[in-house]
């Protein structure tokens, strides 16, 4: 499985001792649901990330530039926690002009985000709906391969195409083409473990709400010319 990556509002905190810097804030929220990532939203359980705490090797990165190197869990230079908040993170900036550039701009607000790089564990996601329906994908086991603080987030839009990891996921388990799996409704039926025809059915309905929405707007527009 492809890595995948996520974006969170944080609230960094910077202090400066010694002419050396050290932030902290938040990569993640537990139970935080996302925005619209493609036909469904994803929240992470609480504890998702003990695993990775333990026994991944992961670096805070720049803009997830590997050549921005932040910290190390392994050097002691980033040091991981979780609260019942989410995943904390807190880390000691090396003395180069990007990290001093970087603190600067995080004092000022003009970076205000984090991002996660990861990639599901065995078994460590599941798919349900929510309160309104709608498709709900909970990650319940990652492994983390960076932390970042960044400038803009990974999914601005939910044309970006950042869910499509996400969905081979559940078609892989569904043994079903992931082209399927074109809409909330099919995305549903995936969930429910509902077979071809409703998947297929679920195509049509989409199809066809928007066959109706494009005739609707052709008779608005030939009514305004008359």
């Amino acid at each position: 499985m492809q890595m995948e990556r996520r974006a969170v509002p944080t609230d960094f905190e910077v202090r400066s001792e010694g002419g050396k810097f050290n932030f902290y804030g938040y990569a993640l929220k537990w139970d935080a649901r996302s925005q619209n990532l493609g036909g469904f939203r994803e929240r992470v359980a609480q504890g998702a990330t003990s695993e990775a705490i333990e026994l991944d090797d992961i670096r805070a990165l720049y803009n997830h530039d590997p050549n921005m190197v932040l910290g190390r869990n392994r050097s002691g230079t980033l040091r991981l926690s979780e609260d019942s908040t989410g995943l904390h993170y807190e880390v000691d900036m090396p003395d180069t002009t990007y990290a001093r550039d970087l603190a600067v701009s995080m004092e000022r607000g003009d970076v205000s985000q984090s991002s996660f790089g990861f990639k599901v564990r065995a078994d460590g996601d599941t798919w349900a709906e929510d309160d309104d329906g709608f498709p709900l994908r909970t990650l319940t086991r990652i492994s983390l391969f960076d932390v970042s603080p960044v400038t803009y987030p990974a999914y601005a839009d939910s044309t970006s195409g950042v869910g499509s990891r996400a969905l081979a996921s559940l078609a892989e388990k569904r043994g079903i083409s992931v082209a399927r799996l074109d809409s909330p409704d099919a995305i549903r039926a995936a969930i429910r473990g509902e077979d071809a025809p409703a998947l297929n059915e679920a195509r049509t309905q989409s199809i066809d709400l928007r066959t109706r929405d494009h005739d609707f707007v052709n008779l608005s527009l030939r009514a305004k010319r008359l």
